[in-house]
């Protein structure tokens, strides 16, 4: 019979289990396989205290620190996470022990163990200098919890994921009870370690995701969530920091870089440009291909999006970093003003890519109210009126001069100010007497804090500086990172659209150069263009894919683009017309990008399938309607105009929407105040005071022109068009009515003296012995300029043919204003002239090949020009009409009328509308004959009679009050519908001050009563 082994003692058992826990041992070891770590000098150290070499608790510090001094090529961290685990297996087997009596004292050891373990790894972490370190195999904090969040599917940084994984329950007992001065150090170089690490995987193609995964896991560790805020990279500090150093130096910095949006070449590595490895040569991939990378895309940014906005979203949520998170965004929105430049300096100013996430980030932040409309009321407009977190001041305000913001907020602001800090001291001394008092109530708190409102006191924090409201806050930094970030992107989309069609153009040349007489540098201008071509394409596609494919994203800004034009609408009494006729400052002052930026954003995602599905526009086209004709609120015309753009783009021929049509045809604003608001703007945006005010006006008032056609063909416009007529007949609607004239008259005589050109130019170039003379360069030069001579014609007879298109509808119901005396003459002259270039002898220089494709429909132009002199005719009560046609002497002739009579014929007009014509040209030719006779009958006029502009006879002379002239009423009354001054000395004139020279009109009257008596 075998004998029993003798039982060990509690020491043997305790030196067996730190043995296996720590890997050493103080004699020699006896597995060879895995011998442990023989700790010579401690041991020798043992004997010479008389004490037996076994493993303590009591020597459980001194092995440990020799262990750790012991040079071995694995990392003391990682052996110390080792031994954590170890003593975590050893505590799950101790309750099965035999000796029972042993539980409770090995307990204590192995969690004396596992408490040793994490204290020596923080002191390894927080001095990695104390203990010697392997050459290779160094592991770090961030390698275990990049661990800790990967998948098995996950790769970093081009590798798979190190299997450094920490044991159960060890990063928990790691941040537990740990000082801030203990940890400031570990974590100071844990976040400088993901900060370098995210940088290596900064695009979406790679493993960005992991290292958010690891900011995500820390941020919830309270220790950690405020050592990140803390921590020197958190706001890079000094003078030279721009935006571009908080981009790539601050440790949130590359997490927001993360993009598929191109960056400049400096920083972006071949394996991190998007275009170049999912979008080179798209023409040759399959769509289906393209369509994947599109979704791969979207997936992974809104992944990054997402977890972004956890980060943050728990910060701000935490009291003892929200204030940071604050200061962060402030900073960035700082250092990166000049984003708002055209030109930006992608040296000194962070990526779009990073605004970008910025952006949706900061909008998923708004949602809360965003989605509860009660708290639009805690948005405080003093935000951009005090320089808080960031500086509103040097921006464009809406309508008000920084000099108008700055008087008017010092004004107010002493007296504000000082109550506020009353009613501070007050509740100081009520709070000091509750605290004396148990029985003391905060009645009296509440209600004061119910008298005080944002828009009546201004809140001071304890240093002095304005404090608001989160919401305030989150707000207008959501309005600053958009203009910077979505709508920036947005804008360098649009540049990039021009460029690449600038680049097809420029291939399309250069490839039509082929052939005999080519220069040989031909071909490698061939290829560097298409290079270039696919370099745009490859961006374009980014864009796409990043924005312009995400209906989420821009449906989300455009419910914060609606929120902040309800509110601004709330400033000045809500929505309801007309607007009080003085604009109020809190208004006034707001920035002007604010409107800019909606306007611009509606505009784009007009523009995108579906963007705009399923958002209630009622409010948009509320504020549109409100300001759009209103210079006394909104003082940039271009602003103005942009409003038109939107409207003009949400068209249902061009939207493609019945809801568009509904939203047009039946909003109560709409019906009452868009048709007067369009002609009011199109009026207005005669003077815009740019240099280039006088092209600008035509492209904005041909997205007008297309409104009001078709608004006409709207019954309940129609209608409210005629009211207002009749209304304005003398005010708005005749300045509307004389732009039109205006306008035609300019548009189609250029476009008739261009197409005279291209029909030479046709000619020349039809002469091929000639042409084939001239110089190659001289070829080249005239065939470019004969393109852009067709662009030019082909846009100018777009805006006539709107233009005269409008004079035939809305003469065939409204002739009242067109028959005043200040205008009927203007009317005619325009008619006679456009009939004797279509139907005169300088008809033939308009004979060109193809028409069709400038735009020019002589046929359709000639019976719209009748239909006018026909339209008007019939609504010649007081017969002035034929004598202002007569009276022409530049255009008119008796003949045109049957020459013209000839070719509507021709064409098939029906012969009522013809015979109208006809009858009305021999009123004019009578007309004519007896203006004749009176003219025989005047004989010598004295100039004193005439009209020193038009030098004919006065009939009711009125006296100009700057310059003392006398001109002829309706002479001056022309003048003033284009320009409010006195043509003699450029002072202003209105019609009301003009003077009627009663005494001057009786000797004139007398004169042509003397002359009729004596013949």
């Amino acid at each position: 019979m075998a004998q029993a082994k003798p039982a060990k003692s509690p020491e043997e058992v305790e030196d067996i289990i730190l043995r296996r826990i720590f890997q050493v041992t103080l004699g020699p070891g006896k597995d060879q396989a895995n011998p442990p770590v023989y700790l010579e000098q401690t041991a020798a150290e043992v004997l010479s205290e008389g004490k037996p070499l076994l493993l303590s608790m009591k020597l459980m510090e001194r092995v440990l620190i020799d262990r750790l001094s012991f040079t071995s090529p694995e990392a003391p961290f990682k052996y110390l996470m080792q031994c954590y685990g170890r003593a975590q297996e050893e505590l799950r087997k101790i309750p099965n022990m035999k000796d029972k009596s042993l539980i409770g004292r090995m307990e204590e050891v192995v969690k004396q163990a596992k408490q040793f373990a994490i204290s020596y790894s923080r002191i390894v972490l927080g001095n990695p200098e104390m203990f010697l370190q392997p050459a290779a195999g160094k592991v770090s904090l961030l390698d275990v919890f990049i661990s800790a969040v990967s998948t098995g599917f996950d790769t970093f940084g081009g590798s798979s994921i190190p299997a450094i994984t920490a044991p159960p329950g060890f990063l928990e007992d790691f941040f537990r009870d740990i000082d801030e001065d203990s940890l400031e150090p570990i974590l100071k170089q844990l976040y400088e370690d993901l900060k370098l690490a995210m940088r290596k995987v900064a695009s979406p193609l790679q493993s960005c995701q992991v290292p958010l995964r690891v900011l995500k896991s820390l941020i919830e560790i309270p220790a950690c969530a405020k050592a990140l805020v803390n921590h020197p990279s958190w706001i890079p500090r000094g003078d030279d920091v721009d935006g571009r150093t908080i981009e790539v130096e601050s440790i949130l910095g590359p997490f927001f870089h993360v993009s598929a949006l191109p960056d400049h070449v400096i920083f972006t590595r071949e394996e991190q440009d998007v275009g170049k490895q999912c979008f080179s040569n798209a023409e040759t991939r399959r769509p289906a291909d393209i369509a994947s990378s599109f979704t791969s895309i979207k997936t992974v940014m809104h992944q990054m999006y997402e977890g972004l906005h956890y980060v943050l979203y728990a910060l701000l949520k935490n009291s003892n970093t929200r204030e940071k998170v604050l200061e962060y965004l402030g900073e960035v929105i700082k250092k990166n003003a000049a984003r708002a430049q055209i030109n930006v300096n992608p040296l000194k100013c962070a990526s779009s890519g990073m605004f970008v996430s910025l952006s949706a980030v900061m909008l998923k932040l708004c949602e809360p109210f965003l989605d509860d409309p009660t708290k639009i009321n805690l948005i405080d407009a003093n935000y951009v009126l005090h320089n808080g977190r960031i500086d509103c001041r040097g921006l464009t305000a809406i309508h008000a001069s920084s000099e108008e913001i700055a008087t008017w907020v010092d004004s107010r602001n002493y007296a504000r100010t000082e109550g506020y800090r009353q009613l501070q001291r007050q509740r100081e001394e009520e709070e000091r007497r509750a605290l004396q008092s148990q029985g003391a109530t905060s009645s009296g708190n509440n209600h004061a804090s119910d008298s005080i409102t944002p828009n009546t006191i201004l809140r001071l924090s304890s240093d002095g500086r304005p404090k608001y409201s989160f919401v305030t806050e989150c707000f207008f930094m959501t309005a600053r990172i958009l203009d910077l970030g979505l709508l920036k992107a947005v804008s360098e989309y649009q540049s990039l659209i021009q460029d690449l069609r600038r680049g097809q153009d420029a291939l399309a040349t250069l490839e039509a150069q082929h052939g005999q007489g080519a220069p040989p540098q031909l071909e490698q201008e061939i290829t560097n263009a298409k290079a270039e071509i696919d370099r745009l394409s490859q961006q374009r596609f980014c864009y796409d894919a990043q924005i312009f494919r995400d209906v989420e994203l821009l449906q989300q800004a455009l419910s914060f683009y609606k929120l902040m034009l309800v509110w601004m609408v709330r400033i000045v009494g809500g929505f309801r017309m007309p607007l009080a006729a003085e604009c109020p400052m809190e208004f006034a002052s707001m920035p002007e990008h604010f409107v800019d930026d909606a306007m611009e954003l509606l505009l784009f995602s007009s523009r995108i399938p579906k963007a705009l599905d399923g958002v209630i526009l009622d409010d948009f086209l509320n504020f549109i309607i409100m300001f759009m004709a209103n210079p006394l609120y909104i003082k940039n015309p271009y602003l103005r105009a942009k409003m038109v753009d939107v409207l003009n783009a949400w068209m249902p021929e061009k939207s493609k929407s019945s809801a568009m049509a509904t939203m047009f045809e039946g909003h109560p604003l709409a019906l009452e105040y868009l048709v007067f608001n369009l002609m009011k703007l199109y009026v207005d945006i005669e003077f815009t005071g740019s240099h280039t005010q006088f092209y600008d006006k035509f492209n904005i008032r041909h997205h007008i022109a297309e409104l009001l056609e078709y608004l006409w063909e709207v019954a309940s416009h129609r209608n409210k068009w005629k009211e207002i007529a009749q209304t304005h007949e003398k005010g708005m609607y005749l300045n509307f009515l004389n732009f039109l004239v205006n306008d035609s008259i300019f548009l189609l005589d250029e476009s008739f003296n261009v197409i005279s050109q291209l029909k030479q130019m046709e000619a020349e170039m039809a002469n091929t012995v000639e042409w084939e003379q001239r110089t190659q360069q001289e070829r080249q030069e005239r065939t470019r300029h004969f393109h852009q001579q067709e662009q030019f014609v082909r846009w100018d007879m777009t805006l006539a043919n709107e233009d005269v298109g409008m004079l035939a509808y809305t003469s065939a119901e409204i002739t009242a204003p067109f028959l005043l005396q200040e205008m009927v003459e203007r009317v005619a002259n325009m008619l006679n002239y456009f009939l004797s270039q279509l139907v005169g002898p300088q008809r033939k220089t308009l004979t060109i090949k193809d028409p069709e494709k400038y735009e020019f429909r002589p046929r359709k132009l000639l019976k719209q020009i009748v239909e006018i002199y026909v339209n008007l005719a019939r609504g010649d009560k007081e017969n002035v009409f034929p004598s202002a046609i007569s009276s022409d002497g530049r255009s008119y002739k008796d003949e045109l009328f049957s020459d013209a009579a000839e070719v509507l014929r021709k064409i098939g007009v029906g012969e009522r509308i013809i015979q109208e014509f006809v009858d009305l040209g021999v009123k004019a030719k009578a007309s004519a004959s007896e203006a004749m006779d009176t003219e025989a009958m005047l004989g010598d006029i004295p100039d004193e009679f005439l009209d020193p502009i038009q030098c004919t006879l006065m009939k009711d002379p009125v006296i100009l009050p700057s310059s003392k002239t006398t001109v002829d009423r309706p002479t001056i009354q022309r003048h003033l519908l284009s320009d409010a001054t006195d043509p003699f000395n450029r002072s202003l004139l209105t019609p009301d001050m003009l003077i009627p020279n009663t005494e001057l009109k009786a000797r004139i009257e007398e004169f042509i009563r003397s002359k009729s008596s004596r013949n």
